[in-house]
């Protein structure tokens, strides 16, 4: 939960900087932190020295690590919504999330950390609202395997599951893409080639009329 400690004012030379333009800063901050070492490992003083701002700063804007945290997740959900907008077909969605490692390579990164310090739901900041999401991934996926377009014996829940697991691969899986390819992981040009391939798969299961 979050903190209930009262916010401490910043000092006033700070309260004369440009409050969005501070927010970004610590946001930009923070995402990089929490990608690099997960939230347990992340220092809120590491984000100040990043962002170039006082400590009180974050305390004052986001009440605290865990509120900076659901700040950067609210952020992600918004960039989930216009990265697949309603009605874009499933094949070109999970190219679009597996292009996310060139163009937003901090995101899988965080899903990633979030998976490795799982402990059950109340370890999860983002728990609630990514289940809600996914659970209309899966209704999704359901009606389009009781038309007739995916097959009887594929559970939607699960094949939503291996198609994330997927597009996340350059990123938790770099360094058997490596051994198996010769390739390297991170290259725009492969994780391309490799978004395209996952494309490939979902239409070839029949996912193309989603």
């Amino acid at each position: 939960m979050p903190s209930s400690k009262p916010r401490r004012s910043p000092a006033p030379q700070e309260r004369q900087r440009d409050p969005e333009r501070t927010r970004k800063l610590i946001l930009d901050a923070a995402e990089a932190e929490f990608g690099a070492h997960g939230y347990a490992g992340a220092r809120i003083s590491a984000i100040a020295a990043r962002a170039g701002v006082n400590q009180q700063l974050i305390s004052y804007y986001f009440d605290g690590k865990e509120g900076l945290y659901q700040a950067i997740s609210e952020q992600w959900q918004k960039r989930q919504r216009e990265l697949v907008p309603p009605g874009t077909p499933l094949p070109e969605a999970v190219r679009r999330y597996a292009l996310e490692a060139v163009e937003n390579p901090l995101g899988p990164r965080l899903l990633a950390w979030a998976g490795l310090e799982y402990t059950g739901p109340a370890s999860d900041v983002d728990h609630e609202p990514r289940s809600r999401m996914l659970a209309d991934s899966v209704a999704d996926l359901r009606a389009l395997q009781e038309s007739g377009h995916l097959p009887a014996d594929l559970d939607p829940a699960c094949l939503l599951v291996i198609l994330m697991a997927a597009t996340m691969a350059p990123t938790t899986l770099p360094h058997v893409i490596e051994g198996i390819t010769g390739t390297d992981p991170r290259s725009p040009d492969f994780i391309r080639y490799f978004a395209d391939q996952i494309a490939v798969l979902a239409r070839h299961i029949g996912l193309e009329s989603a």
